[in-house]
């Protein structure tokens, strides 16, 4: 019903904004990260927003970025996540991050966020993995680091060589899973991202 909302932060809490726009105050929902974030933007900001419509209650979430919100979107289809817990999640992990933990069975990960265990995490990651490919956790991945390179943010921005080493993999017979799985585990170790031969040869030392 509301996409956005464009306006400026006249109060802030723990957990929410007041955003003021045509001369209304919304209270607008979101996770620390992202109220940290906006308090760097400006004075007018745009949130992206959720409206949740029960018969004892209405609220906004808000989040950064569209793709932010659609993770958040993606959350509430999985059963028994409602807002308040789908918040949690992305409170705790970035987007990038879900989608990867998710692709890669990573439990423990998605287990960090508030109020999220670990049998909620399996349940999360079976209910969501048909949902979310490869390819796009990648290109949305090197998207948001265009974006956080154009902003100025101090975010990685240079692209690495994971896509590639997971494909090469992939090519040699190993599963998504498998290839994403080892590959994250080499580029802890990897001395440079970009060194796709580098994560290569650490990475089938995993597999």
């Amino acid at each position: 019903m509301i996409s956005f909302i464009r306006g400026r932060i006249v109060e802030v809490t723990e957990t929410s904004v007041i955003l003021e726009a045509g001369n209304i105050g919304y209270e607008i929902f979101m996770t620390g990260t992202a109220i940290e974030q906006l308090s760097r933007m400006g004075q007018e900001v745009k949130i992206y927003t959720y409206f949740h419509v029960r018969e004892d209650i209405m609220q906004l979430y808000g989040f950064v970025t569209r793709d932010d919100l659609g993770m958040f979107k993606l959350l509430l289809g999985v059963n028994g996540i409602g807002p308040k817990a789908a918040l949690g999640v992305m409170s705790g992990i970035t987007a990038d991050e879900l989608r990867f933990a998710v692709l890669s069975d990573d439990v423990k990960t998605i287990s960090k966020a508030p109020g999220i265990g670990r049998k909620t995490a399996q349940k999360l990651i079976l209910e969501l993995k048909d949902k979310l490919s490869l390819q796009d956790a990648f290109e949305q991945k090197m998207a948001n680091v265009q974006a956080a390179s154009a902003a100025g943010s101090p975010e990685e921005t240079g692209t690495d060589g994971r896509k590639e080493a997971v494909e090469a993999l992939v090519a040699l017979g190993y599963s998504n899973t498998d290839a994403l799985r080892a590959v994250r585990k080499a580029a802890e170790t990897a001395g440079d991202p970009k060194d796709v031969e580098g994560l290569l040869k650490a990475a089938l030392k995993y597999l």
